[in-house]
C-alpha cells in the first residue's frame, strides 16, 4: 500500500522548490507558474507588465520581481532577487518571448529584438544559474521554444528563426551539462490560447487556431516532463511526428510547407 506521505510525494514534487518564470504575467507563463505552486513551490513571477506580474504573485502566494528578463542586468536581478529571497533556484523557466510578423524586410530593430529576447534571454540566464548549480550537481532549465524552433512558422522569419537558436541552446546545454546534474527541457507547443496567438494573422489562422489549446494545458505538460525528465515537451503530440518527417525528408516537407504558404497567400489576397 502507498502511505499518505508517499502519495503527497507523487502529487506534489515540487513542494519546497524555488521555481523563476519569465514572462509569467499572463499565457503560458502565467499558467506554469500556477501550476508549481500548487505543487507547494516557491514560485518568482517576472514580466515586464508590473502590474501583471504583482497580480499573478498575489493570487499563487509567489514573489513578483517585475522587468527586462532579456537584458543582462534584468537577468541579474531576477536571480539575485530570488535566490535572496528563497535560496538557490531549483527551476528556471526561460518562457518570455516575442513574435513579430515579416520576412528579410522586417526591420533591423525588431530582428535584433527578436534575437535579444528569443535567444540571448536564454544564454544570459544560463550564465547566471550554471555557476550555483554546477557546484551543488542539480538544476533544472526549462526554455520555452515553440515549435517553431523544431519545424518553422510561416509569416515570421524572425521568429522562426530565433526559435531554432533558442532550440540549439537548449540542445547545447543538454548534451554538455546532463552528467553534471542539470536537466533541460524544450517546451514546443503550436498553437496555444494567448495574445500572441491573436497576432500571427493569416498565418496562425489556417496553421495554429484549428488545434489551439489552453496555456493551462500546456503547464500540465510541463510539470509531467519534468517528472519524467523529457528534453522535448511537447503540448502538441503530433509535432514529434512532423519534426520526424522533416528530418527523413526535407524536400517533400518543405515543398508541403510551400504549399501552405500558397493557401496563405490566396487567403490574404481575398477582399
Amino acid at each position: 500500500m502507498t502511505s499518505e506521505a508517499e502519495a503527497g510525494a507523487v502529487s506534489r514534487p515540487h513542494e519546497g522548490a524555488v521555481v523563476v518564470v519569465t514572462g509569467a504575467g499572463r499565457g503560458i507563463g502565467a499558467a506554469i507558474a500556477r501550476a508549481f505552486a500548487a505543487e507547494g513551490a516557491h514560485v518568482v513571477v517576472n514580466d515586464l507588465d508590473a502590474d501583471a506580474a504583482e497580480a499573478v504573485a498575489r493570487e499563487i502566494d509567489g514573489l513578483a520581481v517585475p522587468g527586462d528578463a532579456a537584458g543582462e542586468a534584468g537577468v541579474a536581478t531576477l536571480v539575485s532577487e530570488a535566490r535572496g529571497r528563497f535560496g538557490e533556484i531549483d527551476v528556471f523557466c526561460a518562457n518570455a518571448g516575442i513574435g513579430t510578423v515579416g520576412g528579410p524586410e522586417a526591420a533591423e530593430e525588431l530582428w535584433a529584438q527578436s534575437w535579444d529576447v528569443n535567444v540571448m534571454a536564454h544564454v544570459r540566464a544560463a550564465r547566471a544559474l550554471l555557476p550555483g548549480w554546477l557546484e551543488r550537481g542539480r538544476g533544472r532549465f526549462v526554455s520555452t521554444v515553440s515549435a517553431a524552433g523544431l519545424l518553422t512558422m510561416l509569416g515570421t522569419a524572425p521568429y522562426s528563426v530565433t526559435k531554432h537558436a533558442a532550440l540549439a541552446f537548449a540542445e547545447w546545454l543538454a548534451a554538455t551539462y546532463q552528467h553534471r546534474g542539470i536537466q533541460v527541457h524544450a517546451l514546443c507547443p503550436q498553437g496555444v490560447r494567448t495574445r500572441m496567438l491573436d497576432d500571427t494573422g493569416t498565418a496562425g489562422d489556417l496553421l495554429l487556431t484549428p488545434t489551439a489549446i489552453e496555456p493551462e494545458q500546456v503547464a500540465q505538460t510541463v510539470l509531467e516532463a519534468l517528472r519524467e525528465n523529457r528534453f522535448l515537451i511537447l503540448p502538441h503530440p503530433e509535432v514529434g511526428g512532423f519534426y520526424a518527417a522533416r528530418a527523413a525528408d526535407p524536400q517533400r516537407w518543405l515543398s508541403g510547407m510551400n504549399k501552405i504558404q500558397q493557401q496563405i497567400d490566396a487567403a490574404a489576397s481575398q477582399p
